[in-house]
């Protein structure tokens, strides 16, 4: 572990650069430790572990909790994945799994049913992007097949906090204001009116500060937690979920509901340097950020602020982002394989293409042959890398009445071009932005992370995975330090971290740089990293949102 622990007593190391805001020092621990966007659903993880719950326990009280406290961004009815190292020993050996809980189209939401409808792309709003939602599901099978202690157990922090309220932080409350702006001007109808009663008051987002609270949601979690999820997918929930969809013009049936399971996948890696990089396998995108990776990994290391570094970044993404929009979807319908689209040739054919100007990246043909994230360790070495969404904001604006179900918009991504590898089709899962990934080294685990946000995921990955090896920097550091993400063709966003003369030669060489003036939008991550000498968590939180790290 010679590369990343070197940096975890080193908080200097952090490039010489315009100071970011919110530069922290790490948080250590040993006995256990909760990343999460919202403290006290990090709090809610760390007092599971207090009560002899190991990282999974943990990790489900802390998704659920954030289901209540962070609306915003996941909720009951969006879809979760996560990556879970069971260790077999405290010297960092153990086994990786991966768990896919994104739920599949309506068995009557077909390609001809939307174009009739008079939509050219599948909408963002209403019952039709509205997939089966995964999240229940991913709670009970992690805790069926991990877990320590009583699942109802672990929903009860979360039902406490939507029976008794909280206290709105400042980030939610300003997106939960952005959200309800949004939705007055996009959202009517009998179907859409739900989300107001329940996520307004009088049509009013909460402020920051406001006491917030939503019975409706308490009475749907504790049937969850009382069923193990099943009355959400074959008992009272589903049924209600069913009533209203066919009320209100809706695709979802309980029959979709009922023959929804989640999925145990392998993990797919990269190597980068002399570290594995650990995605979900498609249809999540975190194949796109090991494509890039393997790019970048030909090319010799730099210092941060290098021009020609940070140029061969943004071109790396390009082409990778390219190929996993064209190319990634359901396993099965996908033209190109995983191990194509990572092999050795096929990397130097894409690595190839990156010159001294910027490019309007092309997808290969190689050869044949809203969202939260969280991190959760504890004392035994087992951690866990999750993530949960409703998708863009509170998802589809289609809320289940008196349940505080918020239904995801996940098949907004969706393609309604009958040659494209993610064709919308009945049953079918679509091409999934959010992504959790996983470090080890020599077979050893490092620990989880994740960055949150979109079409940001990949790209934030990236730059994480790039400020841990590459320029040693501590978890903190490596989410403190500013970001770029690529917007399409030759835009570049790009956080005003960066120096104004390492901006001006990216537009040199062809890239329009657009400084942000909003962070919003470049993401939201935790890392957990543990040492295997020693056994000791480092950790760091987002700067950009209400995060906090809970330790044991």
């Amino acid at each position: 572990m010679t590369t990343l622990a070197s940096s975890y007593s080193d908080a200097t190391r952090y490039p010489d650069m315009t100071p970011y805001p919110s530069r922290r020092s790490p948080t250590y621990a040993r006995n256990g430790m909760v990343a999460a966007s919202q403290p006290q659903a990090a709090q809610v993880g760390r007092d599971i572990l207090a009560r002899g719950g190991n990282a999974v326990d943990a990790a489900i009280a802390t998704a659920a909790a954030l289901t209540v406290v962070e609306p915003t961004g996941c909720g009951i009815g969006g879809d979760a994945f996560a990556l879970v190292w069971i260790a077999s020993d405290d010297q960092g050996n153990g086994q990786l799994h991966g768990l896919n809980a994104s739920g599949t189209a309506p068995a009557t939401l077909t390609r001809d049913a939307v174009l009739e409808a008079g939509h050219s792309n599948v909408p963002l709003y209403g019952w039709t992007p509205v997939t089966v939602p995964g999240t229940p599901s991913a709670w009970a099978e992690l805790s069926r097949r991990f877990g320590k202690l009583d699942f109802a157990s672990l929903l009860e922090p979360a039902i406490r906090l939507a029976r008794e309220g909280f206290p709105v932080s400042p980030i939610i409350a300003s997106l939960w204001q952005r959200d309800t702006a949004n939705f007055k001007r996009h959202l009517e109808g009998d179907a859409t009116r739900p989300w107001f009663e329940t996520f307004t008051t009088n049509g009013k987002a909460p402020e920051a500060g406001a006491w917030w609270s939503c019975e409706a949601q308490a009475r749907t979690l504790e049937s969850i937690a009382k069923s193990q999820a099943e009355s959400f997918y074959r008992g009272e929930l589903a049924e209600r979920i069913d009533a209203f969809s066919r009320e209100t013009g809706g695709y979802l049936r309980k029959e979709d509901l009922a023959a929804y399971h989640p999925e145990w996948v392998d993990p797919i890696s990269a190597r980068y340097r002399d570290v594995d990089v650990w995605e979900i396998p498609p249809n999540g995108q975190g194949l796109v950020a090991l494509m890039a990776l393997r790019i970048l990994d030909g090319f010799p290391p730099a210092h941060r602020d290098d021009p020609e570094l940070l140029h061969r970044q943004l071109e790396a993404m390009k082409l990778a982002y390219t190929d996993g929009k064209t190319h990634i979807s359901q396993p099965d319908h996908m033209t190109y394989s995983v191990e194509q689209l990572l092999s050795d040739a096929y990397t130097e054919q894409r690595r190839d293409l990156i010159g001294d100007q910027a490019i309007d990246p092309q997808p290969g043909k190689p050869s044949a042959g809203g969202t939260v994230y969280l991190a959760t360790a504890d004392a035994d070495g087992n951690m866990v890398s999750f993530i949960q969404s409703n998708y863009h904001g509170f998802g589809s604006g289609i809320v289940v009445p008196d349940t505080g179900i918020a239904l995801q918009n996940r098949g907004h991504d969706f393609s309604l071009d009958e040659n494209h590898d993610n064709c919308l089709q009945p049953g079918k899962k679509t091409f999934h932005t959010i992504i959790p990934g996983f470090l080890t080294q020599h077979g050893k685990a490092l620990g989880p992370f994740g960055v949150m946000g979109g079409f940001m995921q990949p790209q934030g990955h990236v730059q994480v995975v790039m400020n841990l090896v590459d320029f040693g920097l501590n978890p903190q550091s490596a989410l403190d330090a500013p970001r770029w993400q690529w917007m399409g063709e030759r835009t570049i966003g790009i956080e005003h971290g960066y120096s104004p003369a390492l901006v001006r030669a990216m537009s040199a060489r062809g890239h329009d740089m657009q400084v942000a003036h909003d962070n919003r939008s470049y993401g939201r991550g935790q890392v957990i990293l543990r040492d295997p000498q020693t056994g000791i968590y480092c950790g760091g939180t987002e700067p950009r949102t209400d995060a906090a790290i809970a330790v044991l």
